[in-house]
């Protein structure tokens, strides 16, 4: 069979009931983060302009954007809406494996889609595991390849907004094949235009949309290239891909949303949440101040697999998109306030001129030769103060990700504190919260999108 053929007879013979418990609770967190998130990016412009495009071309009212009560639209461009929405604020989960943030596209085409049809709340979660399993798989096998040749984390992402929607859609295997060879030739994406402008989430939103696209042509019995993953000058030669054989490899034996998942309880990128944290924990040991210090010090362990790099330590961030890309600011952030937190992606934080005279002092150190096994995305900070003090600390691994544990305190504390810029009434958030931690009894996905309205 080919790869594609045999991805989609692992999604569609897996049952609820053979999921992990885990895997189930994950993908409850993922939607209450990627609502969060889309909650921070509503009134972002690029988040404004997208919502805009969708109410302006209308449409069968099928399913609801996230915090606005105005028209329902159809699903293909609600799911693109909300994408945009969570995107924008830099705040959406990552996976660990390839820094790709599936629960953007998850979230906004499984429950755009669940409205549309009346779908349970069993029903989300189990396409959100699969579709995640099999976007982390595929990203895992392109390692480094399609980040080292300058493409997005967006060709990855689709294939989860893809196999959940397929799954949504109880496409049988044939029909899911072709779902997974149409996403394959749907996306494109450029990382450097993400990693400096608002692209990022012009992005995540194509990926949803393609992927609720690919779905539903499948669905009408579209077909492409089923061999197109593996054929010659197909999607894995195209994109770098080495270990093809382990996107088909031991299915069932662990799954991506339970190992890989992470969840921010900050916002930017994972990489730079341990530097951030590991500052914190120097600058507190010390009891540093900002005037007291003389250098801070980052470093991590060298990575054949993942994009680490630290940019040039003087870059000074003038926004969120810069900020979600100066790992310098997230070091010194955390030394001036021995914290971070949402409010370090406001603008009061982003101008801090107490920040910006840190910035300038942090150096990036030799690469970390120790104990580089325990390192997932993890960090190394030392402060150096004017009178010769020093204060190492090391994260291995983000909070809020599944090495460490993920608890729903701290994801209920993200969902309290994003969404109360929105219009929801607290009654309503408190509503929503108790709804996402019942997801797998929810009867109809609307019961909890009609609280978003």
């Amino acid at each position: 069979m080919t790869i594609a053929a045999t991805l989609a007879q692992m999604v569609t013979r897996t049952t609820y009931d053979e999921l992990p418990s885990l895997a189930v609770d994950h993908a409850a967190m993922m939607i209450s983060s990627t609502i969060a998130s889309a909650a921070a990016g509503y009134s972002i412009a690029s988040s404004e302009i997208i919502r805009a495009l969708a109410k302006e071309q209308g449409g069968t009212p099928e399913a609801s954007i996230w915090f606005d009560s105005s028209v329902k639209l159809p699903a293909v461009n609600v799911c693109r809406v909300n994408a945009v929405a969570s995107d924008a604020a830099a705040s959406d989960d990552s996976d660990l494996r390839n820094i790709v943030h599936l629960g953007t596209q998850l979230t906004a085409s499984t429950l755009a889609l669940g409205e549309r049809s009346g779908a349970s709340g069993k029903e989300v979660l189990a396409a959100m595991v699969l579709g995640c399993e099999i976007a982390g798989r595929i990203g895992e096998s392109l390692m480094p390849g399609y980040r080292n040749l300058g493409f997005h984390g967006c060709i990855v992402a689709t294939f989860g907004a893809a196999v959940a929607s397929g799954r949504m859609l109880k496409l049988n295997q044939q029909q899911m094949a072709q779902t997974i060879a149409i996403a394959a030739v749907s996306m494109g994406g450029l990382a450097t235009a993400a990693d400096t402008s608002v692209a990022r989430e012009y992005f995540a939103g194509n990926a949803a949309l393609m992927g609720v696209n690919a779905a539903l042509a499948a669905q009408k019995g579209y077909l492409a290239e089923e061999s197109i993953l593996e054929t010659k000058k197909g999607f894995f030669e195209v994109y770098g891909g080495e270990d093809i054989e382990s996107v088909t490899r031991d299915w069932g034996k662990s799954w991506d949303i339970v190992t890989d998942m992470a969840i921010k309880l900050v916002p930017g990128g994972h990489p730079n949440h341990t530097l951030a944290e590991a500052a914190t924990k120097a600058a507190r040991e010390g009891n540093v101040s900002a005037d007291e210090v003389e250098t801070i010090t980052i470093a991590r362990p060298l990575s054949r697999k993942l994009r680490v790099g630290l940019p040039s330590p003087s870059s000074h961030p003038k926004n969120l998109v810069d900020v979600a890309h100066t790992p310098a600011y997230f070091a010194a952030a955390a030394v001036a306030d021995k914290d971070f937190s949402w409010t370090h992606a406001a603008e009061k934080k982003i101008f801090d001129p107490v920040i910006h005279q840190l910035i300038d002092k942090v150096r990036i150190g030799d690469p970390v030769t120790q104990d580089i096994e325990k390192f997932r995305h993890g960090a190394v900070v030392t402060i150096k103060t004017k009178d010769g003090r020093s204060y190492t600390s090391t994260v291995y691994t983000p909070k809020g990700s599944g090495a460490r544990g993920i608890a729903w305190a701290d994801v209920d504390n993200k969902y309290r504190t994003l969404v109360a810029v929105t219009n929801l009434s607290p009654q309503k958030i408190e509503d929503s919260i108790k709804l996402m931690h019942e997801f797998r009894d929810v009867h109809q996905v609307s019961k909890l999108t009609s609280l978003l309205r």
